[in-house]
């Protein structure tokens, strides 16, 4: 028993810290997954003014969750305070449980995000995943006598507030900048217009159609291939799902560019000859008023004879921001900015349509010492 409970105390605390970490490298990626459950629960009714509140601190949230899972990983394997950490473990999986249960069998969540992008999961492999984990961390739980610390308790204190800050340190590196480990399909080396393809093994959705007529007070339902005649009056048509499709969501399939007209322009601006830039904004009311680096930069661009495109969801304040330099502004959806780009304000340098490099932040200084 004791050689069984301290195996599942390693696997156990190994798990903990890969998990955090991974989450670490880019804990907006988690911010914003916790908001899209918040935003369903919110749309279903349950405790909506809760889940607005949730969701306007998801990114705190964020950073409390990845660091409470890499310290309580590094604190099981050390063997500290064991009795209190177990029961930490097992309250955080049953609530990662109850999230996995309700992506697979709600299917209102296409995944649960539990491993960040670098390393998705399908629905059932995340659930069947945090069932194991919950069996394990009951087993270390009922047989915690039989772990001892590994060191004295001031040494064992230490190393929990080394993981601590380097937990906290990571996160905060990477909302200054960019994540260290990018594994989003907008990372560098990647094609944005092809990768906005369909996949060429993708297999379609199979849809049924169900049609309601109404005939003297009576609704009925018709099938596509027996309509019902001209004294019945079309009331509606529904769509069934009949059989799930495989692999045919395109890696980008959300990503637009838009003119001030309306106009999708993706196509024509990714498909610019030679090096150009693009200068995502997320929030424009987030930057601080003093701040002015990005419009230092763009004007540089500019004055080096460079193509640049402003980027953002907030057409009025952008245009109002940069219409001095004189810099086209497109506009675009407000989940596929925060997709491409993880800090308020991202530089992109292209290539046609292929991402050459990117800057965040004030990192951005460093496009014009490329």
């Amino acid at each position: 028993m004791k050689a069984i409970v301290n195996i599942s105390r390693i696997l156990v605390g190994c798990f903990f810290i890969f998990s955090g970490l991974v989450k670490a490298i880019d804990p907006l990626g988690l911010a914003y997954k916790m908001q899209e459950f918040f935003e369903v629960w919110a749309r279903e009714g349950f405790m909506k003014g809760t889940m607005m509140w949730l969701y306007e601190y998801a990114l705190w949230f964020s950073l409390i969750m990845i660091t409470l899972e890499v310290v309580l990983g590094v604190a099981l394997l050390l063997g500290w305070r064991t009795k209190l950490v177990s029961w930490l473990l097992l309250l955080l999986m049953l609530f990662f449980t109850f999230l996995t249960s309700y992506v697979l069998f709600s299917g209102k969540i296409r995944a649960c995000g539990c491993f960040g992008d670098c390393i998705p999961l399908t629905p059932i492999q995340t659930f069947t995943k945090d069932i194991i984990l919950l069996l394990l961390v009951l087993l270390i739980l009922l047989g915690s006598k039989h772990i001892r610390p590994l060191f004295s308790n001031i040494m064992n204190l230490a190393i929990l507030l080394i993981a601590l800050f380097l937990a906290a340190g990571l996160q905060w590196y990477v909302l200054k900048y960019l994540p260290v480990k990018d594994c989003l399909p907008f990372k560098t080396g990647n094609n944005i217009l092809e990768l906005r393809k369909m996949p060429k093994d993708a297999v379609a959705d199979k849809y049924d159609y169900v049609f309601v007529y109404e005939k003297d007070k009576t609704k009925k339902e018709f099938k596509v291939d027996a309509l019902p005649d001209s004294t019945w009056q079309f009331v509606s048509r529904d769509q069934i799902l009949i059989e799930k499709g495989k692999n045919n969501v395109p890696l980008i399939n959300d990503f637009t560019l838009a003119t001030a007209s309306g106009t999708d322009t993706t196509e024509a601006v990714l498909s610019t000859r030679g090096e150009y830039y693009l200068l995502f904004v997320k929030d424009i009311n987030k930057l601080k008023k003093d701040w002015v680096t990005d419009e230092v930069i763009a004007g540089e661009v500019v004055k080096n004879g460079k193509k640049i495109f402003v980027v953002a969801s907030q057409r009025k304040s952008a245009e109002d921001r940069y219409r001095p330099l004189n810099i086209p502004v497109l506009t675009g959806d407000a989940t596929a900015i925060k997709t491409a780009a993880r800090n308020n304000v991202t530089l992109y340098l292209m290539d046609g349509p292929v991402v050459k490099n990117k800057w965040g932040g004030n990192d951005i200084e460093k496009a014009l010492n490329k």
